[in-house]
């Protein structure tokens, strides 16, 4: 009996080869979505880095909400009386006591910018309502002044300070300080 060996490759061998090749391309093409959905989302990327906000269309007594990192921010343009009202409100007595002037930069009191996320319940206020014209918050009933220190209600403290800093004297950087 004589063995038969050949070094040549066989039809057999090619078409083998050759399905396997394909099942591979095939199986990949498959399972390239399935991998590619678990990256994040672009706007998740983009989301921790500083946003750019212009003023300038942001009308005296208006309040604009803005993302950043996935929450609102409400930046307030403070009317006069708003500033006024905040400023001589006796905030000592206040549940989470904090003057005017640590929640605004020095020289630009008509902008506040703040988290727009409720420290009690994570709501969402509205603006300019309740007793102090401020912020009130109708799922259950905390109300801010119009420099987001809470004044009623079950909140505990008042609305966050989130970091900026001005660029320009209409456009702030949301996320640097």
């Amino acid at each position: 009996m004589t063995a038969i060996t050949s070094e040549q490759p066989t039809r057999r061998d090619v078409l083998f080869l050759a399905t396997g090749a394909l099942a591979a391309v095939g199986t990949a093409s498959l399972v390239w979505p399935f991998v590619a959905q678990l990256n994040p989302d672009s706007s998740t990327i983009a989301a921790g880095f500083p946003l750019e906000v212009d003023l300038a269309p942001i009308a005296q007594g208006q309040v604009v909400k803005v993302f950043w990192r996935g929450q609102p921010i409400f930046i307030s343009h403070r009317t006069p009386k708003e500033i006024a009202s905040a400023q001589t409100a006796d905030w000592k007595s206040m549940r989470d006591p904090q003057p005017d002037s640590a929640r605004v930069k020095p020289g630009k009191e008509q902008w506040l910018v703040v988290s727009a996320i409720c420290t009690h319940l994570g709501c969402v206020p509205t603006e300019h309502q309740g007793n102090y014209d401020g912020w009130f918050c109708q799922c259950h009933g905390s109300q801010y002044d119009s420099s987001g220190r809470i004044r009623l209600g079950p909140a505990p403290a008042n609305l966050p300070l989130v970091p900026y800093k001005f660029a320009s004297d209409t456009q702030i950087i949301i996320g640097e300080t």
